[in-house]
């Protein structure tokens, strides 16, 4: 890449040999150095202690980066693995942002929160790179599929590792790229190890490349240490997708001279007659060759640059060492994001009855009205309109771009709405059952989760991922998990859970007009319970409780179809004198514990209903919430009312037994009242 007038690093364009463009020509070496003594500097700060986990270089690869980065602007965007220097500074990353990244400091490039594996700089379009193989595969889909929602004109491009081409989302990613002919480039370096496994050992097919055809791409393989012929490579390509084209897949056939990670040892899986006949075949020095011996460049001007990149590096290095480190309150910043959309509040009575379904779609398409950055994914849910009727209408309305039906891929389109709110647009993924989510999981808790924190708030990530969750409906155990325990662990997502209409629709609103990811979990037993739904415009704040009835004798805690059982028990109880007070948290991830502490307060005695089994569980949480900050309010012990720690069976009788039941509530409330 060069340096444009504004200082911007521009694409090299119509670069050729023999029209004298010597400054392209030289560009491409300098590049390829830059790297080359960063790395390089990098591995003596390593052994100095500087870095201060692991440091995977780039040595030996730099004509792939070079080659390939030099068509891309600023706006084009890159998606990396763990070996991501290379791609960073190609990029146009300055030397001095990852050396200080990979010292910890505050002036790194993601601030000191993700060292060597994990470089961000969304700003020249470095979208992140991460220390789990595949992902970056589907985030480039992702950033594909908002470019051609957009209409932008972008390209978006992933680097991965050989390795990376015998996962899921290598496969998942190029089907999902060719169906939808998304401008995307896959750039498969192929440094013959992943780790200390041989590519020779792990592939059944000795060639990436021939793996596009499968998926219906082309697939181009090239000498991944000649700088030259990636270029041309890499020129097709970029064209290819600019155009409408589609997507490539790029296998670059190279070499990594040092380690897999500074420090790791070397010669138990390959020889050092191996690691020097491939540095006999170096990138840079065949690339000063032939700028020396065929387009008249002198040792002098390849020494200047040399010397210039040096001093570069020397002052990167310098720069970083000096800097600071980032303060410990740091450490829980940019969790969420920090912008809090207000929230217009329903005030007046409505007589309409909507169920959750019609209040949900009721949301769903006033949003993708007045938002035309919304999309939907999912399977059916385009002309079908889904299979719990989540998107009826909408695909006449917005298109199967909007309305995008998909093939069985959880993993690839998780990972591809993670790259997609990371580029701009906000995905709504639709997994009809909460179980098939799971499939997903490494790219909710790896990556969209942990995607603004690590960009130290850059990058924002306005991603819904619906499913229905419950027992009920004789579904056995693949069709009836509900899991929001197990996500509200996770720092930096969103856990809704409603139990009627009328906060669906506000919770949802909410959810989509946030910037933070959210986990919207529907009750299938209760999708056509109906209750009043204001028709004007209004949205729920996350971590607001509901007080569903008032009472004074016991606090009672529930969600989703457990609110309507508790709520039949507490008519129940009140012939009988017993006042009960009910809690709807409407939302486990923010917990409104104030209000539940409050309401202890007055009553002082808590049950917790919750469907799923009580280990480690919501029930818990509160239990504990409680214990820690209203214990001197208890006039009785805690009491959990959940379901049997079992997976889900068929047989109603069965699925009926290891569910809490309304007369099982009655009971425990008669219970606890008597301790």
């Amino acid at each position: 890449m060069s340096t444009g007038k504004n200082g911007q690093r521009t694409a090299i364009v119509d670069l050729e040999p023999g029209n004298g463009d010597l400054d392209g020509l030289l560009a491409l070496y300098r590049t390829m150095q830059l790297i080359r003594q960063t790395e390089e500097e990098l591995a003596r700060c390593h052994q100095r202690g500087l870095i201060h986990g692991a440091c995977h270089t780039y040595v030996g690869q730099e004509a792939i980066a070079t080659g390939v980065c030099a068509h891309l602007n600023a706006s084009d965007t890159v998606f990396s693995t763990h070996r991501g220097h290379g791609h960073a500074l190609a990029k146009g990353m300055p030397v001095r942002d990852l050396i200080a990244e990979l010292f910890g400091r505050k002036t790194g490039c993601s601030r000191g929160r993700g060292g060597s594996m994990h470089l961000f700089a969304p700003e020249i379009g470095m979208m992140g790179t991460s220390g789990i193989v595949g992902p970056c595969i589907l985030q480039a889909c992702g950033g594909g599929y908002s470019a051609k929602l957009l209409k932008s004109g972008n390209v978006s491009l992933a680097f991965f590792g050989d390795g990376a081409s015998h996962n899921g989302a290598f496969h998942e990613g190029l089907n999902m790229a060719s169906i939808w002919k998304l401008p995307v480039i896959f750039v498969c370096e192929n440094n013959q190890y992943a780790t200390e496994v041989s590519f020779e050992y792990a592939a059944g097919h000795p060639s990436v490349a021939d793996r596009g055809a499968a998926y219906g791409i082309p697939g181009v393989e090239v000498d991944g240490n000649d700088v030259w012929e990636v270029y041309q490579a890499a020129s097709e390509a970029v064209e290819r997708a600019r155009n409408g084209g589609g997507p490539t897949l790029l296998e670059c056939k190279t070499y990594r001279t040092r380690p897999h990670a500074e420090g790791m040892g070397d010669y138990q899986y390959r020889t050092r007659d191996e690691v020097n006949t491939w540095k006999d075949r170096c990138p840079i020095a065949g690339w000063r060759e032939r700028l020396l011996s065929e387009y008249g460049v002198s040792p002098a001007q390849l020494s200047q640059i040399d010397d210039e990149v040096a001093a570069i590096v020397a002052e990167a290095r310098t720069f970083a060492e000096s800097s600071p480190y980032p303060e410990p309150s740091e450490a829980t910043t940019h969790i969420y994001a920090e912008e809090t959309p207000t929230a217009p509040t329903a005030t007046a009575a409505s007589e309409r009855k909507l169920s959750i379904s019609q209040a949900t779609l009721e949301a769903l398409t006033e949003e993708m009205a007045s938002n035309p950055r919304i999309f939907v994914m999912g399977e059916g849910i385009g002309q079908r309109g889904g299979n719990f009727q989540t998107t009826l209408g909408l695909y006449e309305l917005h298109g199967p771009e909007r309305l995008c039906d998909t093939p069985i891929s959880e993993r690839g389109f998780t990972g591809l709405a993670c790259g997609a709110a990371m580029t701009g647009t906000r995905p709504v993924i639709d997994f009809m059952f909460v179980d098939f989510l799971l499939d997903g999981m490494g790219e909710i808790i790896n990556q969209i989760a942990k995607m603004q924190f690590m960009s130290s708030g850059r990058l924002q990530m306005p991603v819904v991922l619906r499913g229905c969750i419950g027992l009920g409906h004789s579904a056995a155990t693949h069709h009836s998990g509900s899991y929001y325990g197990m996500f509200a662990q996770v720092p930096g997502l969103k856990v809704v859970v409603p139990s009627n209409a009328r906060d669906a629709k506000g919770l949802l609103k909410r959810a989509l007009r946030g910037n933070d990811p959210v986990l919207f979990l529907e009750h299938r037993e209760i999708l056509t319970a109906k209750c009043p739904v204001p028709a004007e415009d209004y949205d729920i704040e996350f971590g607001q409780a509901h007080i569903v009835r008032a009472g004074t004798d016991v606090t009672v805690v529930a969600l989703a179809k457990m609110v309507h059982l508790a709520e039949a028990a507490c008519e129940e109880l009140q012939q009988e004198g017993i006042s009960v007070e009910l809690i709807d948290p409407r939302t486990v991830l923010p917990l409104d514990t104030q209000t539940i502490l409050q309401s202890v307060h007055k009553t002082g005695r808590l049950l917790i209903v919750d469907e799923p089994p009580a280990s480690c569980g919501f029930s818990a949480e509160v239990a504990a919430a409680v214990v820690d900050a209203g214990f001197n309010d208890l006039d009785a012990p805690i009491r959990r009312l959940t379901g049997l720690f079992a997976p889900t069976p068929y047989s109603p009788p069965l699925e009926n037994a290891v569910l809490p039941t309304k007369a099982d509530i009655s009971t425990a409330i008669r219970e606890l009242l008597q301790e």
